[in-house]
């Protein structure tokens, strides 16, 4: 015990015991290429979350597969726009889906409004003195000695510097690579799956409402004739294990465009009172923070 009367822990067990929290940063910056910064906030945001009664959030997430993960990590980055008071913030929608499917609570994004006035400087707290300490050697993608860190504004004060959230050219991959690909027929197959992912869409269900690929394709067929090409759900291990993503290839990207009604970054469709919630497909590395969402209310 310390001369102040706290308890002190040392280093190595600090970070034992926050395992789980260094598992989740090294799949948000390792495995699906994120900002180094922008992941620490994220997990201070969900870390917040948990001390506000939304129990095991961590865990949960880092049992996902990756590109849950990559999907709640996006909602976690619109999260933190709100609850920063340097930034204006609009949204054609409240709802953020999957982390509401998650904590099976009632959570949106008027939440985090209106826990504005006291999430800054509690998200910025728990950064500096849990996630620096705690994941700041996780050796991924580079040293982490050196980062400066960019605290959230706490309502009130003057220049604070703004959150650090994706920068447009970070994590960005291009299908053609500029580099020697040894031979013509490594650049036909690059250009065959950027041909595929500009057709493919990504499609999340709320837990707790299944939705079959029967009732998708059924769907779809009904809105838009004979458009799919293939469907990947989600593996799911028992019989009571419910599928929150998958994967449509359409035939041609105009069925995309159609979908989305031209711009849209996300659309929203009721299918048999169900909600399913679709965007292009982006690989893992590419840069893909929603900026404007599309409901519709069709039901069959």
């Amino acid at each position: 015990m310390g001369s102040n009367g706290r308890v002190t822990v040392a280093i190595e067990e600090f970070r034992l015991f926050h395992r789980i929290d260094r598992v989740l940063y090294s799949i948000l910056v390792k495995d699906l290429g994120r900002s180094q910064i922008e992941s620490l906030y994220t997990i201070g945001l969900w870390l917040w979350l948990e001390r506000r009664g939304f129990y095991n959030l961590v865990n949960k997430i880092a049992r996902l597969p990756t590109l849950l993960v990559n999907e709640l990590a996006d909602e976690a980055s619109i999260c933190l726009k709100c609850v920063n008071p340097m930034l204006p913030f609009v949204s054609e929608s409240s709802e953020i889906p999957l982390t509401h499917s998650l904590v099976n609570k009632a959570i949106s994004l008027e939440y985090f409004l209106e826990s504005q006035s006291v999430a800054a400087s509690q998200i910025q707290s728990l950064v500096t003195s849990v996630c620096v300490p705690a994941l700041s050697d996780v050796n991924v993608m580079g040293e982490m000695g050196c980062i400066k860190m960019m605290p959230l504004p706490v309502p009130g004060e003057q220049g604070a510097d703004i959150i650090p959230l994706r920068m447009s050219g970070e994590g960005e991959s291009s299908s053609w690579s500029t580099h020697s690909q040894g031979s013509r027929g490594a650049c036909e197959w690059e250009e065959t799956i950027s041909s595929k992912n500009e057709r493919t869409m990504f499609v999340t269900f709320s837990k707790g409402y299944p939705v079959s690929e029967t009732e998708v394709r059924s769907f779809f067929s009904r809105l838009l004739g004979n458009c799919i090409e293939s469907f990947h759900m989600q593996e799911v291990t028992g019989p009571d294990e419910q599928a929150l993503y998958a994967k449509i290839v359409f035939i041609r990207p105009a069925f995309i465009t159609a979908i989305l009604n031209g711009g849209a970054k996300k659309v929203k469709f009721t299918i048999n009172g169900k909600h399913v919630w679709m965007r292009r497909f982006v690989t893992r590395n590419a840069n893909a923070a929603p900026t404007s969402t599309c409901t519709s209310s069709i039901s069959t």
